[in-house]
């Protein structure tokens, strides 16, 4: 993958294409996420709510989970974007389960949202890195 900074641009675009695919009966709380991956590919989540609110999963852990199933890699950026209107949303942040999933897929060093990173948005993280 080259040095270039990532298409943040488009990596919005695809977080809100996905978000509409969101499954939100309960809350219409529409969450997407677009992750670019060390190799240039882009992979996708959205949140998907459970009549158990704690079984739910949020965009940022279908987002890992796309990694992986479509071949692994490291995720060097993520744009997040959340709303109850599927037709103006905006930027949103990942809570602390899906910061700490990130940060195995990505490191201290993967970009969020554009200005952030993850390291400063989870600071002292535990990692792979604390069990080996």
């Amino acid at each position: 993958m080259s040095d270039a900074p990532p298409d943040w641009k488009h990596l919005f675009e695809r977080a809100r294409a996905v978000a509409r695919h969101a499954y939100a009966p309960y809350s219409g709380y529409y969450v997407g996420a677009a992750g670019l991956v060390d190799d240039g590919r882009v992979v996708e989540g959205c949140n998907v709510e459970n009549a158990s609110y704690g079984l739910a999963l949020c965009a940022e852990c279908s987002l890992v989970c796309a990694l992986h199933s479509g071949g692994g890699g490291r995720l060097v950026a993520v744009a997040v974007v959340a709303g109850r209107d599927l037709d103006d949303l905006q930027p949103g942040k990942p809570c602390g389960r899906c910061r700490q999933l990130l940060y195995e897929a990505g490191g201290r060093s993967l970009r969020v949202n554009v200005h952030h990173v993850l390291g400063e948005m989870l600071p002292d993280a535990f990692g792979p890195d604390a069990i080996r």
